[in-house]
């Protein structure tokens, strides 16, 4: 099963949490990308998901994770 990306409906004291009973990580909407990325991915190594140096986030399964764009901080990517 892929994991999700949900954007919390209120604040949260991590930019990204962990909810194993949904397979779903859920981040702070509005976050700094560079942030996001950062901690995003090392949630995802910490649950043994596969890295791989700039090939983006994967899942478990190895399938691509996106980011909702409403995550991401107004501004230039």
């Amino acid at each position: 099963m892929c994991t999700l990306i949900a954007v919390a409906d209120n604040d949260q004291s991590e930019t990204a949490i962990w909810d194993p009973d949904e397979i779903t990580i859920t981040v702070q909407g509005g976050t700094h990308h560079h942030t996001l990325i950062r901690d995003l991915a090392a949630l995802l190594a910490d649950l043994g998901a596969p890295t791989t140096p700039g090939g983006g986030l994967t899942c478990f399964c190895g399938d691509p994770i996106t980011i909702p764009q409403t995550a991401i901080a107004a501004g230039p990517l």
